[in-house]
This record gives structure tokens, sequence and C-alpha cells, in this order.
């Protein structure tokens, strides 16, 4: 592996993991929500939500533009108040991955924790507990696997992520050409050996992940 296939390969770790870490940030909050309130337009936040899991990742790729590029309704901001745009650099990546990624975790949790047996919560709450401390000790711990199901889904989505993330971030060698971006490039150049091998190391590394993250699962359950 030379200098280049090791900087996509710790880009796309790096991007994967930045990502997962938001997602689970958000996307568990959001899940517990959908699955445990009641208000009006629930599910019209829930098909926002889980839009990009649905859209074509060029189309979520161009709503990112608008919300992120320079001119954009957030862009704008950024560039005015910081001389900075987010473009083309490989938070761009993170976002466009977070966002195409995010839908796993909330369909999957939100499943998880409507899934929860409810006698259990309102024993809780006649115990005397507080719903942060019933959602703590007894819906999330009952909810782990499909939680954690979720989280892994999201990292392998977020690894694999390239429409979003080229229309976003761009293919900048050394920069933002994540593991997808360069099996792109080098498959568009002609370099089909190269490209064969980072397809095996991606394969690989994916595969890895999701075997590590089944077993620890069957340790803790």
């Amino acid at each position: 592996m030379d200098s280049s296939v090791l900087f996509s390969l710790r880009l796309s770790l790096q991007v994967a993991l930045t990502s997962t870490a938001l997602i689970v940030l958000v996307g568990v909050p959001v899940a517990y929500f959908l699955a445990r309130k009641d208000f009006p337009g629930k599910e019209a936040v829930d098909i926002i939500l889980t839009l990009p899991l649905v859209l074509p990742p060029t189309v979520t790729g161009y709503y990112l533009i608008v919300a992120f590029g320079r001119n954009g309704f957030v862009g704008k901001y950024l560039y005015d108040w910081f001389d900075w745009s987010i473009m083309f650099t490989w938070y761009a990546a993170v976002i466009a991955s977070f966002v195409v990624a995010l839908p796993l975790m909330i369909k999957t949790g939100r499943a998880a924790l409507e899934n929860v047996d409810k006698n259990l919560v309102n024993a809780a709450y006649t115990l005397g507990h507080s719903e942060w401390e019933t959602a703590l000790k007894v819906t999330l711990p009952l909810a782990k696997r499909g939680i954690i199901a979720g989280i892994v889904l999201s990292f392998a989505r977020a690894l694999g992520e390239f429409g979003a993330t080229l229309m976003l971030a761009g293919n900048i060698p050394g920069r933002t050409d994540t593991m997808p971006l360069a099996i792109y490039s080098l498959s568009a150049s002609g370099d089909k050996e190269q490209a064969a091998g980072m397809v095996v190391l991606l394969t690989v590394v994916a595969a890895l992940f999701l075997y590590l993250a089944n077993r620890y699962s069957r340790r803790i359950f």
C-alpha cells in the first residue's frame, strides 16, 4: 500500500468514526423521542429525517450544497463570520456521511424502543423514578440490541458513503479522497489493479468491524 492508499483508508475511518459518534449523540435521543412521545406532525418529522435513506445520494448531496455551500443558508454565515467554507474539506465528508447514515440509527433505534414492554416502564414510574432515570435504567438497556445494531449499520454506511460526499466534499487527492472516492478515481483512470486492491481492502475493513461489533454484542447481551 502506498501513501495515497493509506491516506484514503485513514480518512475513511476518521470520517466514519466521527460521523458515527455524531449519529449516536443525535440519533438515539431522536429515536427515543419518536418512539415514546406523541405530538402533531410526528410521522412527518420521521419522514423528513429518514428521507436520505431512500433519496439518491446525489439528491441528498444537492440539498447539502444548498445548506452548506458558500451561498447556502448555513454556509453563507460560516463564510461571512469566519471567512471559511466547509465545502471541499473532510468536515464536509463527515456531514454527508452523518446525514446519509442517520436514518439507519433512527429507524432501528425507534423500532427497538417501541418494542420495550410498556408495563416495565410504567412500573419504574410507579416506583418513583423520573422519566430520565427510567430511560437510562430501563428503556435504553432493554433496547440496546437495536441501538447497537443501528450504530453498526450507521458506521458501515458512513464508511461506504460516496455520492453525497463527492458533491459536498469533492474528490481532492490527499485532502478529501476517501476510499470509495479513491476507488472511483482509479477505476475511471483505468488503474484496475490498484482499484481492485482498494476494493478488497475496504471490504476486509468493513467486514472486520462488523465481526468485532457482532462478537462484542454477543458478550454484553
